[in-house]
């Protein structure tokens, strides 16, 4: 039978399968989603004390439970705003729930009015659903795909909207109602509305989780872990990308061809674990030192290259030779700060490039060949230097 009570126990039920499917994400440490479990043991408590009331207890089935239903969205908020990256607590929701619990009180002992207790209590989850669903909107990442986020938005939003009609129309006493359980085809339909809106923000947490741990598989992926420069795979997708539109747009492009000078006498002489600190350190200095829009791949051991967006060959030489004396910089500050004993692997911390700028006629491979020609005439010079193709 379609009633208030059985509405409320059939939320509890989809709260509990939500704990089970959110339990299940909480090894991997994604920020939020110990707060949306927390949220929701206190939701299936609130909403299973709510569908007491005929017991006759009102502290428990009236006060504890709208407060503790409040309490449980502001932390379902709170755990949105840990997701985006955002400082979790906000002070005002806080305040917003004394207000609602003092207005629960006041009318419900002192002033009965079961109007009053719905239009405040449907405000205050109203303005929460409201601001689930604009950071939500707000702070999806610009890379990733719409759907989930755009999920959670409009179920928030339509819960706000649910509660705010159902307070308006309460608070102004259209409608007149006795109990908050009565069976009237028009209160059921309320606590559809405003109720069922937990199991569905649920389900968008999953998939807000989902598409985490989703990027963080693509980024294993498509970075290498050593020196945060794409994988060789990742980068000629991304790069012959960009040559593509580069030649429909007629866009400048200038790809570089880059070693690390002398790195197998590095490994030979000071073994793996040194070589990997040279290419970590390389790693960041070039992630440091290139624009957002360039492209910075390593191609296997030593080798990397660099593709420079909107640039000429001139330009791209000045930058690298910029890279170059920021590795010198680096090497004279740790030449500085160690013994003569500790001094680690000189000849590491230099490398040569090779320079092309890209033709519309090119292709990625005949690019990346005149670059890696440039490079190899480049080692012929001696090293720790750039030529232009």
């Amino acid at each position: 039978m379609l009633d208030p009570v059985n509405i409320l126990l059939v939320t509890v039920l989809s709260s509990i399968m939500s704990l089970a499917i959110l339990g299940s994400l909480r090894p991997a440490r994604i920020p939020g989603v110990s707060r949306w479990i927390g949220a929701y043991v206190m939701a299936s408590v609130a909403l299973l004390l709510a569908g007491l009331q005929k017991l006759g207890v009102p502290v428990l089935t009236v006060f504890v439970s709208n407060t503790l239903l409040a309490l449980a969205i502001v932390r379902v908020h709170e755990g949105c705003r840990e997701f985006f990256g955002l400082r979790p607590r906000v002070n005002a929701a806080y305040a917003g729930c004394v207000v609602l619990a003092a207005g629960i009180t006041w009318w419900y002992w002192v002033q009965p009015s079961l109007g009053a207790r719905i239009a405040v209590v449907s405000a205050f989850h109203a303005a929460i659903y409201t601001s689930i669903g604009w950071l939500a909107w707000r702070c999806r990442p610009a890379a990733r795909p719409v759907y989930s986020y755009r999920f959670v938005t409009m179920a928030a939003w339509f819960g706000a909207f649910a509660h705010a009609l159902r307070g308006l129309m309460y608070g102004s006493g259209y409608v007149k109602q006795h109990n908050l359980l009565d069976f009237s085809p028009l209160n059921v339909a309320w606590l559809a509305l405003g109720i069922l809106v937990l199991p569905s923000l649920s389900i968008g947490m999953v998939l807000l989780a989902h598409d985490r741990m989703a990027e963080r598989l693509e980024r294993l992926a498509n970075l290498d872990e050593l020196t945060g420069a794409l994988t060789r795979r990742a980068f000629l997708a991304q790069a012959g990308a960009l040559l593509e539109a580069a030649r429909n747009k007629k866009r400048r492009l200038t790809l570089a061809v880059v070693d690390i000078d002398h790195f197998k006498a590095v490994n030979d002489r000071y073994g793996h674990a040194t070589g990997d600190r040279v290419l970590a350190q390389f790693g960041r200095i070039v992630n440091n030192g290139v624009r957002a829009s360039d492209k910075f791949g390593r191609l296997g051991g030593e080798e990397f290259a660099v593709l420079f967006t909107d640039m000429t060959r001139d330009d791209a030489v000045r930058r690298l030779d910029e890279l170059r004396r920021s590795i010198l910089a680096v090497r004279r500050s740790a030449d500085a700060d160690a013994s003569e004993d500790e001094r680690g692997p000189q000849e590491s911390l230099t490398f040569s490039a090779g320079v092309d700028e890209f033709h519309s006629s090119d292709t990625l491979a005949t690019l990346m060949a005149r670059a890696d020609a440039a490079l190899y005439l480049a080692k012929t010079r001696g090293r720790d230097c750039v030529v232009i193709a």
